[in-house]
């Protein structure tokens, strides 16, 4: 049995002297996907904060509000990843003149994502799938082992984002990803955990599980 990685024991989880969850327990082991499933106010952006915070050293973060710098390049944007490996220098060097090396490695990423022929256009001339899929290759760009992302494909169809998805997983050791798209979920992770109203309701291995299962979290 691999060791909890995150470990919650009758925790109070919540904002100020809001509580979103009065009493949680829950684990998370090293080596598992996760998906979090819930509708919206259920508790995935308090748990996942949560979980950030117990871990931050080793957690990439890809949050549904992308957190993009609008004014600055694709490339640019997804260097912001990796700014922790490398020195002050390097970094405000590659603002102005990006080295061949760190062109070359950001790039081949970016093609990967299908964003070759945008490395060097700002953020703020994207669509909104070409915005996400530049949040992701800053998340990848990381190379942090645990991926805790909100909703990191959302924006895309189907077919990319299963392919994106997929790959983000492949590229991290441990994942807890919230999201809404229920056979998304089933086809990509090991466990799910459903949430309603601060409450973990659901918590399976995904091959149990059907969508009418799912569907169940999401009735008023």
């Amino acid at each position: 049995m691999s060791e909890a990685l995150f470990r919650f024991h009758g925790a109070r989880l919540g904002h100020g002297d809001a509580t979103v969850f009065a009493a949680l327990d829950l684990s998370v082991r090293r080596g598992e996907t996760v998906a979090l499933l819930g509708a919206s106010g259920s508790g995935k952006s308090t748990l996942l904060a949560a979980l950030r915070e117990q871990r931050q050293a080793l957690c990439t973060w890809c949050p549904q509000e992308q957190a993009l710098v609008p004014m600055l390049s694709v490339f640019h944007n997804i260097y912001m990843g990796g700014l922790h490996r490398h020195g002050t220098w390097h970094n405000l060097r590659t603002l102005l003149r990006p080295a061949a090396a760190d062109r070359a490695e950001v790039g081949a990423l970016a093609a990967e994502l299908g964003l070759a022929d945008k490395l060097f256009t700002s953020v703020d001339r994207l669509s909104g799938g070409q915005a996400q899929r530049t949040a992701l290759g800053r998340a990848l760009y990381t190379r942090r082992p645990v991926l805790l992302g909100d909703e990191p494909v959302s924006n895309l169809d189907e077919h990319q984002g299963l392919a994106l998805m997929q790959r983000a997983l492949t590229a991290h050791d441990t994942a807890v990803v919230a999201m809404h798209d229920r056979a998304l979920a089933l086809a990509c992770f090991q466990r799910v955990l459903g949430l309603r109203h601060g409450e973990l309701v659901l918590d399976a291995p995904a091959a149990a599980l059907a969508l009418a299962d799912l569907d169940e979290l999401y009735r008023p």
